[in-house]
């Protein structure tokens, strides 16, 4: 009989929320591959897939928790910390990228949908960020990924709390990174573009000229920003080369010109 296999320790913790479709899954099968034992957080009934699909990827015996809970609810992010906490284990990395949108004229649009975009988007992320970050912080250790967007670096006509809203998690990233330099803590906004994903379904955007695009591959989009995450990296504009020019172009672009801009990308009906 042989010795059993020497332990090496146990696995680095990460946590993902939006996890079962999309970047979000994209992003917990890439932490699956380096490594980590996981626990996913989405409200649908997508994320029991995402589990069993994520378990299946690993012959290591990669540890799989869930948690169905909806993060634009306070309760809803409380429950989701409490089992967090309830691991007894330090959390390594959390790729808060939980997010929501909603296309349309800001005065045609339901105003229930628009402050949802608020709560999940903005309030949870703040959330969360603050557990989080405090526990990250009396460890002097963890990584946070933020899915900001492109849509970040323009005003979004159409759109106009989604792309306000992700400009709120620019900002926030970028400000914490400041206030946690001289730690071991690290904060990386990912930024993709229009990538391949339910969002735009979702938004009802399928007539507009963006949701009948082409879009950058989830994948790639996960796959390059926990590079970014690993490295320790501010922001990375992600996706294709196309997304990455459109990214530096909105830098010097005026603001008046992006929403014209976007305008032809995004108001209804633009793809027909």
């Amino acid at each position: 009989m042989g010795m059993p296999p020497l332990m090496t320790g146990p696995k680095p913790l990460a946590v993902v929320t939006g996890a079962s479709s999309g970047i979000g899954f994209e992003l917990a099968k890439v932490f699956v591959e380096n490594g980590f034992d996981l626990l996913i957080n989405a409200e649908d009934e997508g994320l029991m897939g995402a589990a069993e699909q994520l378990r299946t990827m690993d012959t290591e015996g990669t540890d799989v928790q869930l948690i169905k809970a909806d993060l634009s609810t306070y309760d809803g992010v409380e429950q989701l910390y409490a089992a967090i906490v309830s691991t007894g284990r330090p959390v390594s990395a959390a790729a808060l990228n939980a997010g929501v949108g909603q296309g349309g004229t800001f005065l045609d649009t339901d105003l229930a949908d628009e402050i949802r975009i608020i709560d999940l988007n903005v309030t949870s992320t703040v959330h969360l960020a603050k557990r989080l970050l405090r526990d990250m912080a009396a460890r002097d250790d963890g990584r946070v990924l933020i899915t900001s967007s492109i849509a970040s670096t323009m005003p979004g006509s159409f759109q106009a709390v989604y792309n306000a809203s992700k400009s709120f998690l620019q900002s926030f990233a970028q400000a914490l990174q400041n206030e946690l330099k001289d730690t071991e803590v690290t904060i990386t906004s990912l930024m993709p573009g229009p990538t391949d994903t339910d969002f735009f379904h979702r938004a009802d955007m399928d007539d507009t000229k963006v949701g009948q695009g082409s879009k950058d591959d989830p994948a790639q989009v996960a796959k390059q920003g926990f590079d970014a995450l690993m490295g320790g990296r501010d922001k990375l504009i992600a996706g294709s080369a196309k997304t990455k020019v459109e990214g530096f172009a909105n830098k010097v672009l005026p603001d008046k010109l992006k929403a014209t801009a976007h305008r032809q990308m995004a108001e209804p009906r633009s793809g027909e």
